[in-house]
Protein backbone atom coordinates (compact mmCIF):
# COMPACT_ATOMS: atom_id res chain seq x y z
CA UNK A 1 0.00 0.00 0.00
CA UNK A 2 1.62 3.15 -1.14
CA UNK A 3 0.65 6.44 0.24
CA UNK A 4 1.42 10.33 -0.82
CA UNK A 5 3.97 12.17 1.39
CA UNK A 6 1.05 14.99 2.09
CA UNK A 7 -2.79 15.10 1.76
CA UNK A 8 -5.41 17.90 1.53
CA UNK A 9 -7.72 16.73 4.49
CA UNK A 10 -9.71 18.30 6.97
CA UNK A 11 -7.97 19.47 10.29
CA UNK A 12 -10.13 19.05 13.40
CA UNK A 13 -8.34 22.20 15.35
CA UNK A 14 -8.78 24.62 12.11
CA UNK A 15 -11.85 23.67 10.99
CA UNK A 16 -10.74 23.75 7.97
CA UNK A 17 -9.30 21.42 4.96
CA UNK A 18 -5.71 22.44 4.92
CA UNK A 19 -2.56 20.28 3.69
CA UNK A 20 -1.22 17.42 6.27
CA UNK A 21 2.00 15.77 6.40
CA UNK A 22 1.53 12.15 6.84
CA UNK A 23 4.04 9.12 8.62
CA UNK A 24 3.09 6.13 10.04
CA UNK A 25 2.70 5.38 13.82
CA UNK A 26 5.13 2.99 15.61
CA UNK A 27 5.02 1.69 19.05
CA UNK A 28 5.90 3.50 22.29
CA UNK A 29 9.32 2.12 24.39
CA UNK A 30 7.89 0.13 27.12
CA UNK A 31 8.05 1.82 30.59
CA UNK A 32 10.07 -0.80 32.53
CA UNK A 33 8.68 0.59 36.15
CA UNK A 34 5.55 0.71 35.10
CA UNK A 35 2.92 -0.39 38.30
CA UNK A 36 1.61 -3.91 36.24
CA UNK A 37 5.71 -3.99 34.99
CA UNK A 38 6.64 -4.31 38.12
CA UNK A 39 3.78 -7.10 39.74
CA UNK A 40 4.42 -9.44 36.82
CA UNK A 41 7.88 -9.45 37.71
CA UNK A 42 7.50 -10.05 40.95
CA UNK A 43 5.24 -12.91 40.69
CA UNK A 44 7.21 -14.07 38.09
CA UNK A 45 10.44 -14.52 40.41
CA UNK A 46 11.08 -18.19 41.87
CA UNK A 47 9.97 -21.63 40.85
CA UNK A 48 6.67 -22.38 39.11
CA UNK A 49 4.66 -21.71 36.01
CA UNK A 50 3.72 -18.73 34.39
CA UNK A 51 1.16 -16.25 36.22
CA UNK A 52 -1.61 -15.93 33.63
CA UNK A 53 -3.07 -18.48 31.38
CA UNK A 54 -1.30 -17.89 28.40
CA UNK A 55 -2.81 -16.72 25.53
CA UNK A 56 -4.99 -18.38 22.13
CA UNK A 57 -2.89 -18.60 19.30
CA UNK A 58 -5.03 -16.15 16.70
CA UNK A 59 -3.50 -15.93 13.21
CA UNK A 60 -4.22 -12.37 12.00
CA UNK A 61 -3.92 -11.97 8.42
CA UNK A 62 -2.14 -8.50 8.02
CA UNK A 63 -2.06 -5.47 10.40
CA UNK A 64 -4.02 -2.38 10.28
CA UNK A 65 -2.76 0.78 9.29
CA UNK A 66 -2.53 3.58 11.82
CA UNK A 67 -1.49 7.08 10.13
CA UNK A 68 -0.11 10.16 12.10
CA UNK A 69 -1.53 13.58 10.37
CA UNK A 70 0.27 16.93 10.56
CA UNK A 71 -1.69 19.88 10.15
CA UNK A 72 0.86 21.96 8.20
CA UNK A 73 -0.67 25.17 9.36
CA UNK A 74 -1.76 24.41 13.33
CA UNK A 75 0.63 21.76 13.82
CA UNK A 76 -1.74 19.86 15.28
CA UNK A 77 -1.61 15.91 15.33
CA UNK A 78 -4.39 13.53 14.87
CA UNK A 79 -4.52 9.34 13.69
CA UNK A 80 -6.29 7.95 11.49
CA UNK A 81 -7.16 3.98 10.87
CA UNK A 82 -7.51 2.26 7.60
CA UNK A 83 -10.07 -0.35 8.79
CA UNK A 84 -8.64 -2.25 6.29
CA UNK A 85 -6.06 -5.11 7.16
CA UNK A 86 -3.24 -5.09 4.60
CA UNK A 87 -0.56 -8.34 4.13
CA UNK A 88 1.76 -5.44 2.24
CA UNK A 89 4.18 -3.41 3.97
CA UNK A 90 2.70 0.21 4.08
CA UNK A 91 5.28 3.05 2.35
CA UNK A 92 4.83 6.93 1.98
CA UNK A 93 6.56 8.05 -1.11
Amino acid sequence: MKLPEKIRTNCPKCNAHTEHELRLSRKGKERTMSEGRRKYEEVKKGYGGSPRTPKKPVNKIGKRTVIILTCKTCKKKHQRLYSARTKKAVEIK
